[in-house]
């Protein structure tokens, strides 16, 4: 409690991922405006709003065990002034569930994908757009993922960056989409020079 308080002295904005709810009514006996996400164990508090960025960040899940990673960069997300947009449980066991959304992809400025630890939506997705995505493995589903290695393997296809295992918290995910954002460009570049 008394780091928040610190905190929120500081910019008025406060984060807190990984927590429950009993830290919550702690919290918000104090702050009674803080906010729980309980699907993304996170709390939150902005006293003022949060410059808007541009374009439009999706996010898209295998599965639906995925989802608590990707409600927590959801919530971090649109509490740092993103557009966000989300795809649950379109995975390559149904490759036609992806393929069903391509236009949705085609409008995203950067695309989270958040699967697993084999990394093969990530590698289908990264193959459909010619834009930045980044591969978030988990740490649940099946396949050949040597313990989450395999996603990282996969991080050379053209606009694919792989992250760390579960990695949806908090200011990580901001920094990663606001570089990738940055490197959109270089991606599209790229992506016209291997065709």
């Amino acid at each position: 409690i008394s780091i928040a308080k610190k905190i929120i002295l500081h910019d008025g904005t406060l984060l807190i991922t990984r927590t429950d709810k009993k830290v919550y009514l702690k919290l918000k006996k104090i702050y009674p405006k803080a906010v729980f996400e309980e699907k993304a164990k996170i709390i939150y508090l902005r006293k003022k709003p949060a410059i808007s960025k541009k374009g439009t960040v999706l996010i898209v899940t295998a599965g639906t065990a995925d989802m608590p990673v990707a409600e927590e960069a959801r919530v971090t997300l649109e509490l740092m002034g993103n557009k966000v947009e989300a795809l649950y449980d379109v995975g390559v066991a149904g490759l036609h569930r992806v393929l069903d959304k391509k236009d949705s992809l085609e409008r995203a400025s950067v695309i989270i994908v958040i699967a697993g630890m084999d990394g093969a939506l990530a590698s289908v997705v990264s193959g459909l757009v010619s834009k930045p995505v980044i591969a978030v493995p988990t740490s649940v589903g099946y396949g050949a993922s040597f313990s989450g290695i395999a996603p990282l393997l996969t991080a050379d296809l053209r606009g694919l960056d792989a992250e760390n295992l579960g990695g949806g918290r908090a200011m990580h995910v901001q920094a990663v989409v606001e570089g990738t954002q940055q490197r959109r460009v270089l991606a599209d570049v790229r992506h016209d020079a291997e065709f």
